[in-house]
């Protein structure tokens, strides 16, 4: 249960009652009448109204704000993967792993120049 005065935004009309998608709002009053179906009062201020909402037509920012964060990150990790043709990486991106994982196994690729040397100089001798 979200708390008095959070900052909301909307991102659903699920019951068609016009609300303003993609604006935000905060929440001023719950709606405890359990006939009811919907769960807070919402204002938003742009429209200078009040709004009946369900649960599930609203969402914290800071929530979509974190998920948006994820998702970018997500995309510039398939960005280098694919600049570094790190095959295995952008498969482990793509199934889903954490991206905490994948980081990790980035940070452990990083090789000396003696060791990076010695490779080519194997791969150029066969």
């Amino acid at each position: 249960m979200l708390r008095l005065g959070e900052k909301i935004i909307v991102i659903a009309d699920s019951l068609e009652q016009n609300l303003p998608i993609g604006q935000y709002g905060y929440i001023i009053a719950y709606d405890r009448n359990a006939d009811n179906i919907f769960d807070y009062v919402v204002r938003v201020p742009k429209d200078n109204k009040h709004y009946y909402v369900p649960a599930e037509d609203i969402e914290l920012e800071e929530v979509l704000l974190r998920q948006e964060a994820d998702r970018i990150e997500k995309e510039a990790l398939l960005d280098y993967a694919l600049a570094t043709k790190n095959e295995e990486m952008f498969r482990k991106i793509m199934n889903g792993d954490s991206l905490e994982a994948v980081q990790v196994e980035q940070n452990k690729e990083v090789q000396s120049s003696e060791e990076f040397i010695k490779q080519i100089g194997l791969k150029a001798w066969i």
